[in-house]
Order: structure tokens, then C-alpha cells, then sequence
């Protein structure tokens, strides 16, 4: 490339006040001729409503200077917002509810990429519609700020062999109103230019605001981050590489390979073609080609969307025209900026799949909640209060119903015990109704099985939920086992109870009339007949126990519901608990995550 060594003395931007004084001071005829050219171009500066001020040219060899063309107008230019539409702004809007409802579940660090996405777009969306914003990016020597000069038409940015050369990064407009865009940049005005007039009528490059960036290999470490900091906020880049550097690993690692979803907004411009004999530039451009292949980045050919990869040479013109040619069609469909921060999403989106996707299915299912409340009511010991009630009920059935013998005999057996007929009461206060360990092991195996499958922030978020509802379950499980438990006192009678009872008095009243009259013929009251008393005596002897018989067989039925009905209760009641304090607050948690998770699909699969 040909070094460019004589450069306007005027704009020293990197130097110092007094090394740029004594540089004037050296080449200007007179410091009236400086003062008197210093407010031309302060009044130039003022005139220009986008901030944009004159460019800097090359002086010749003797003196002359390129004319400045002169946009001012009396009236500021109209800024037109740029307006997302269809499922761009649909994704943006599914964005910013899933960040909405992750900022409890997910860290600051994992949710920043999706704020900054949200932040530029809706910086992007308040400015100018009509400008598309292109850097221009390369490694040290590749020729990209001779590029920037041959679409300006007039040298702005400096070239030489010193390294670095471009120390700040420069603005070109073609057109009025992209004030906003280049402050958003961070470019100062004194960084501003414009091009060189075609005087053919209107520009086809109008509506372009082009970057010449610092070097991204630069030893100096401020002008990486200047390329780093403007590459995340303009709308589209030229990568500019030569014969040399096109496979550089930092390149394609640090920079092509992660933005390959941008690959619709970038161009792949091979430099100083001029430098390479006969079919080497094909070759060379075959390769490139292939390098960008691996890095994932889709090529814009047989009219696919992609980047579009050229050959051309800045320093003769060669190929400069068809790159002209592209970058004004591509600047005139103005849909470049909609399509950077389309990428964008999809770059945030494929770094939030961690914490978002699985490939499997999640929730509790009907089984394990069922199981969940067995546990608990195996805790409450539920079934065994029902067996419990439905001894109770047979016991109580089998007194009322019995022989009076056999009932004095069980009478005097329970001495000392609760009442007949009556159920015990918890009155052990050092006796726990719950088995503890039993209750935190369910809340452990409901709590895994809920966040089986999830993404670890949501897993996490679940366990913590059955977690938090699990503190005070066993003793509210005590609590409504003492409410809801059996009720003590006698169970309730059937109908057929009083007919069973009479009966069974009866009988009884038999064994005495058959016996006292057996007794008065024996003192001689009455005469002899033993066959009538002994009958009566053995049919109330025998069907005493041929009823009670009977009526513990008619018991066992009202029993078992007795004792169904108790366990059920308690059943419903540990299960109802459970349910509050564990189930309810998990099953929130896995609603937020089904909300998030279409609130995602809706970000990654609009634009598909």
C-alpha cells in the first residue's frame, strides 16, 4: 500500500496542543491566515445541525486543498425513529417479559446479555430509520482505512506504515440527521467528516454513515476496546482482510466465529488483490470462503441471505465498484438495523438456552402426588387409625350385642381400662402423631421428582419452594390428626342395634323363666314338667350366642366403612396440608417455568 505522508496540518487529533502549535506554526504561511481559517471552519462546525463538521483533506504538494462542500441548512433535518416490525418486535417483546420474570430465579450475570439486547434496541428504535451505520474493521495493514478514503472519495482517515495508524475511530455521512447515531457512538464531533460531492445528483451510498475503526490486532489496548465497545452498536460491518491475515486466528476465533448469527449484516472484503499474481486471488478466495464455512457463517450466494464475500484491491479501484454497488443497495433496503438486532436476540437467546431448555418432560405427574399425599398419610399413621376405628366399631358391637355372661366375664377382663364401647384418646403429650422423618423424606422425593428435567436455576428454585413449605408440616400434620382424627366416645349405632339388643334380652329372659321354673318344681311349687323349662332355658342359651354370633358377622360391614370413612378423613386431611404448604408453592414455581419457557419459544422461534 502506498504510504500517505503528507497530511493536513490542521488536524492533529492525537497530539498534543503544543506539538500541533509548533507543526502549524511550521507549515502555515501566517497566523492570520490560521486564525481566519480556524473560524471558517468553527462556523462550518456551528452551521451543520447534525454535528457533523468539515472534513480534513490532504494538502497537495502546493498548497491546494480539496473543496469543502457545504450542507448547511436553515431548516434541521427531519429524523425518522426506526420502527420494529412483525416478529421482530414480537421477540423483543417475549424478550423483555422472560427477563421480567427471571430476575428472582436467574443472576444479574446470566440475564446482562438479554438487558443489553433490550437497552440497544430500544436506543436503536429512538434513532434515525433512514442511515444504516457500517464499520469497517481489520487488522493492522490490511488497508481499511484507504478503503474508507475510496468510498469518501476524499482522504479522511490518515494511512501510512506507521502501526498503528488509525488511532480513534472516524465518521463519514452521506446524508444529514445521523447526529444521534454517531453520538451514540461516542465519535466527538472533531472525528466527523463528510464525503467528497459526486455532482452527479443524489449519492447512491445516501442514507450511510460509515466507521473506519481502529485496528482489532492493535498492541494498543484502547483501540481494541474502541472496536469492541462500536462493533456491539453499529449495523452492520465490512471485515477488511489482505493475502497475509485472512485465516488469522484471532480473527475468525475472537471476532467472525461469534458473530456468526450477524452473518446477513456483515461483508468479507479481501484487500490488496493487486498484490497477488495471476489466479492466486480465487485461490485465495476459495479458502477464505472455506475459513468462514467452519466459522458457521452462511455466505450470501445464489442469492441466499448471507455475508457477501468480495475481492478488490483500495489502492487501484479494482472491485471498489461492485463494493460500492452492494453497500448501496444494501444501505438503500434499510432493513440492516432490524437485522443486527435480530441477530442480537439470537445470540442472547442461544446463550440463555442453558437455564431455559430441557429435553424432557416436566412437572408432577398424577402418580407422584398421589404417592406424596400416601406418604403423608402413612406419616399420620391414617391407616392404622382406620383399622383402629373399625376394631373399635366391632368392639363396641360385639358388647352391645353380646351375652349379659360373656359381657360381665369381658367387664371384669377390662377393669381398669377406658370405658366399653369407648375409643383412647391422645393424651401422651411426649407421643408424636407425625413420624417426622417420614414427612421429610416425602418432601424430599416429591421436591426431586418436580425438578427432574428442569434447568439447574429452576430445579434449584423448586427444591427451595418444598423446602420452605415443608418447615412447620410436621407439626401442622399433628395438629389436624387431633382434629380429624377418629372421635373419641362411642361410634355411631345402626339401625338394627335395638332389634339385636332386644332380641338378645329375650333370650336371656328365657334362660330365667326356664330356670326359675326349673326351680320351683325342684322346692315342689309347681309340678313336674321338666321338658317346657329345659327348652326354654336351652333356646335362650343357645341363641344368645347364635345372635351375638350373628350380629358380630352383620358388624363387620357398618365396621370396615366406620373404618374407611376414619382413614379417609385423616387421608384427606394430611393430603389437604400437604398439598398448602408443598405441592401448591412447587407447582407455582413450575408455572413461572412453563411462562418463561414459552415467553422463550416465542424469542427463538418468531424469527424462524
Amino acid at each position: 500500500m502506498t504510504a500517505v505522508t503528507d497530511h493536513d496540518p490542521t488536524d492533529h487529533a492525537d497530539q498534543p496542543d503544543d506539538e500541533a502549535g509548533r507543526t502549524r506554526s511550521a507549515k502555515s504561511p501566517s497566523r492570520g491566515a490560521l486564525d481566519g481559517e480556524r473560524a471558517a471552519r468553527t462556523d462550518a462546525a456551528e452551521a451543520w445541525d447534525d454535528g457533523l463538521i468539515a472534513r480534513r483533506v490532504n494538502e497537495t504538494a502546493e498548497g491546494d486543498r480539496f473543496p469543502m462542500t457545504d450542507h448547511r441548512s436553515a431548516v434541521p433535518p427531519t429524523v425518522t425513529p426506526l420502527v420494529y416490525e412483525g416478529p421482530l418486535r414480537s421477540r423483543l417483546e417475549a424478550l423483555r417479559e422472560l427477563v421480567g420474570l427471571s430476575r428472582t430465579r436467574l443472576d444479574s450475570r446470566t440475564l446482562s446479555e438479554a438487558g443489553r439486547v433490550l437497552d440497544e434496541a430500544s436506543a436503536r428504535r429512538r434513532l434515525s430509520g433512514q442511515h444504516t451505520v457500517v464499520a469497517i474493521a481489520g487488522a493492522t495493514g490490511s488497508g481499511k482505512s484507504q478503503l474508507f478514503n475510496t468510498l469518501a472519495g476524499v482522504t479522511i482517515s490518515e494511512t501510512g506504515v506507521r502501526r498503528p495508524t488509525t488511532a480513534a475511530p472516524l465518521a463519514c455521512s452521506w446524508s444529514d440527521g445521523a447526529a444521534g447515531l454517531i453520538e451514540r457512538l461516542g465519535i466527538p464531533p472533531r472525528l466527523r467528516r463528510r464525503p467528497l460531492p459526486t455532482g452527479d445528483g443524489e449519492s447512491p451510498l445516501r442514507g450511510l454513515v460509515l466507521i473506519d475503526l481502529p485496528d482489532h490486532d492493535s498492541a494498543a489496548v484502547q483501540h481494541r476496546e474502541h472496536v469492541d465497545r462500536i462493533l456491539a452498536l453499529v449495523d452492520a460491518v465490512i471485515w477488511v482482510v489482505d493475502p497475509e491475515k485472512y485465516a488469522d486466528a484471532v480473527l475468525h476465533e475472537r471476532y467472525l466465529r461469534p458473530m456468526a448469527a450477524h452473518a446477513e449484516v456483515m461483508f468479507v472484503v479481501l484487500n490488496q488483490i493487486d498484490r497477488l499474481p495471476g489466479e492466486a486471488t480465487e485461490q485465495v478466495l476459495d479458502d477464505l470462503r472455506r475459513l468462514l464455512d467452519e466459522d458457521g457463517i452462511a455466505l450470501g450466494e445464489y442469492g441466499e441471505p448471507g455475508t457477501t464475500v468480495l475481492a478488490l484491491s483500495a489502492l487501484t479501484g479494482d472491485g471498489v465498484g461492485e463494493l460500492r454497488e452492494a453497500l448501496g443497495q444494501f444501505v438503500s433496503e434499510r432493513g440492516a438495523p432490524a437485522r443486527r438486532i435480530s441477530a442480537d436476540v439470537d445470540m442472547a437467546a442461544a446463550r440463555l438456552w442453558p437455564v431455559y431448555a430441557t429435553q424432557r418432560r416436566t412437572g408432577l405427574s398424577e402418580q407422584a402426588r398421589e404417592e406424596f399425599s400416601d406418604r403423608l398419610a402413612d406419616a399420620v399413621g391414617a391407616t392404622a387409625a382406620g383399622e383402629a376405628a373399625e376394631r373399635a366399631w366391632q368392639r363396641n358391637a360385639n358388647r352391645a350385642c353380646g351375652t349379659p355372661w360373656l359381657r360381665l366375664w369381658r367387664w371384669y377382663q377390662d377393669r381398669g381400662e377406658p370405658t366399653t364401647g369407648r375409643l383412647p384418646s391422645r393424651t401422651q403429650a411426649d407421643e408424636e402423631a407425625t413420624a417426622r422423618q417420614r414427612v421429610e423424606q416425602a418432601v424430599r422425593t416429591v421436591a426431586d421428582r418436580a425438578s427432574a428435567g428442569l434447568p439447574a436455576p429452576w430445579a434449584q428454585a423448586v427444591r427451595e419452594a418444598a423446602v420452605r413449605g415443608s418447615q412447620g408440616l410436621p407439626e401442622a400434620l399433628d395438629e389436624l390428626t387431633v382434629r380429624a382424627g377418629v372421635p373419641t366416645g362411642r361410634p355411631p349405632r345402626p339401625g338394627w342395634w335395638p332389634v339385636a339388643v332386644l332380641t338378645q334380652a329375650s333370650m336371656t329372659i328365657l334362660q330365667f323363666l326356664g330356670g326359675l321354673w326349673l326351680l320351683g318344681q325342684i322346692v315342689g311349687v309347681m309340678s313336674p314338667n321338666l321338658g317346657v323349662p329345659v327348652l326354654l332355658m336351652v333356646i335362650g342359651i343357645v341363641g344368645g350366642p347364635l345372635i351375638e354370633w350373628s350380629c358380630r358377622l352383620a358388624a363387620r360391614g357398618p365396621a370396615r366403612r366406620y373404618g374407611l370413612e376414619a382413614e379417609r378423613r385423616l387421608r384427606e386431611a394430611a393430603a389437604g396440608c400437604g398439598r398448602a404448604r408443598v405441592l401448591d408453592p412447587v407447582a407455582a414455581e413450575l408455572l413461572r417455568y412453563r411462562e418463561v419457557r414459552e415467553q422463550y419459544g416465542r424469542v427463538v422461534g418468531a424469527g424462524r
